[in-house]
């Protein structure tokens, strides 16, 4: 595994409710695919879906984790999510705590259930 597969994210999640964004939380971080996430919420989202501008309130999650475990924890989320189309978007992390960025790696590793 290269050193940049374990280069910090940020992903980022909208969700319907708090339920749904703490059922996905706690499945992620229990299967070693975030390091941690947080829930918050509720948010205003505007967007538009088929041909109409939506107001909904949702939730965001934004967990950590490493760029390794981007698409196992993307195909996780999209399983467990009730929307068609879940919004799940990964941001680099381009510095921070140096101890805390080891962590996310340790508890993101491979292999680990």
């Amino acid at each position: 595994m290269s050193p940049d597969s374990q280069a910090p994210v940020l992903i980022y999640v909208t969700v319907p409710d708090a339920a749904e964004a703490a059922d996905i939380a706690r499945a992620l971080v229990a299967e070693h695919l975030v390091a941690c996430a947080n829930v918050l919420g509720p948010a205003r989202s505007f967007y538009r879906w088929q041909g109409k501008v939506c107001d909904e309130s949702e939730h965001v999650l934004v967990a950590k984790t490493t760029r390794a475990r981007i698409e196992a924890l993307t195909s996780r989320v999209v399983a467990l999510h009730s929307a068609t189309l879940p919004c799940v978007v990964a941001v680099p992390i381009e510095g921070g705590n140096v101890q805390f960025l080891d962590w996310i790696a340790e508890e993101t590793r491979e292999g680990d259930t």
